[in-house]
């Protein structure tokens, strides 16, 4: 067995899944290698993204885990046997390991939600904004680190899932550069928010009673509702949240923020009334 040295945040949800699984039967990773007719250690490996798991062997397991939800099942046997080669595997060794964990896992997903405060999301940013962004980071970036991170993100922009931006009016506001790409950042909101696949809401300052203002977030949606993502963005690093009750917590959220934005048309209007002002 040839151990991973890096496992992927789609291979790490795997390994938690099935580990998850094997708590809920009650069963010990020693009662589970047992089962399978291996060593402990392997299911230790397996349960920590350090070794692949065959689709027999998820099978195996659910079954000696008594989880009868099929679909479920055929769910985590796609995670297991997927070999995808994806095109952020370039960035490999060259950008932080979170950069292409999340271009995975919106290559696998259903759908994308976005909550933004302070900055225009990064897959509906012109280039000159990504650039203004990445510029201001600490430490910081070098020229040739600059451009991977620029070249990545529009490669990112690629998608076509149905993709939902509820964004404050603080993040059109705010001026990450001079009044130029500002007013090319707010028309290119305008372009995208007319593709049948995006939706742009904008949560004007003067709303009342709206409590969630810095929840920032971006929602993956997975092939199961079980199996949904949250990404955060935290001065350590990016966090990737999969626990069931965050979940649950998280789509409450996103309602919550999605009922005090405007509607579709009052925010393409909103949006257009500030370029205006530019």
């Amino acid at each position: 067995m040839v151990k991973r040295r890096e496992p992927t945040a789609r291979q790490m949800r795997l390994a938690t899944e099935l580990r998850r699984l094997r708590e809920a039967a009650g069963l010990t990773s020693r009662q589970a290698a047992a089962l399978l007719g291996v060593a402990p250690a392997q299911i230790t490996h397996i349960e920590s993204a350090l070794a692949g798991v065959s689709e027999q062997r998820v099978r195996r397991l659910a079954s000696h885990y008594a989880c009868t939800d099929a679909e479920f099942v055929d769910a985590l046997v796609a995670m297991a046997t997927d070999r995808t080669q994806g095109w952020w595997e370039e960035y490999r060794g060259l950008l932080p390991t979170s950069f292409l964990d999340l271009s995975e896992l919106e290559h696998h997903a259903r759908f994308l939600r976005h909550v933004a405060i302070l900055y225009v999301p990064g897959l509906l940013q012109t280039e000159d904004y990504s650039r203004a962004v990445f510029s201001a980071r600490l430490p910081e970036l070098t020229r040739e680190e600059l451009e991977l991170r620029i070249r990545h993100r529009k490669e990112r922009q690629r998608f076509a899932i149905p993709y939902e931006a509820v964004i404050h009016e603080a993040a059109l506001r705010i001026r990450v550069s001079g009044r130029a790409t500002a007013r090319a950042q707010l028309n290119r909101l305008l372009e995208l928010s007319e593709a049948g696949h995006v939706s742009v809401r904008v949560i004007p300052l003067d709303r009342d009673d709206f409590p969630r203002a810095s929840s920032t977030m971006t929602y993956v949606g997975g092939p199961l509702p079980k199996l949904d993502t949250v990404v955060r963005d935290a001065l350590h690093g990016t966090v990737f949240i999969d626990s069931e009750a965050q979940l649950e917590t998280y789509r409450t959220s996103f309602r919550m923020v999605e009922a005090a934005s405007l509607d579709l048309d009052k925010s393409r209007d909103f949006i257009h009334s500030l370029a205006k002002e530019l």
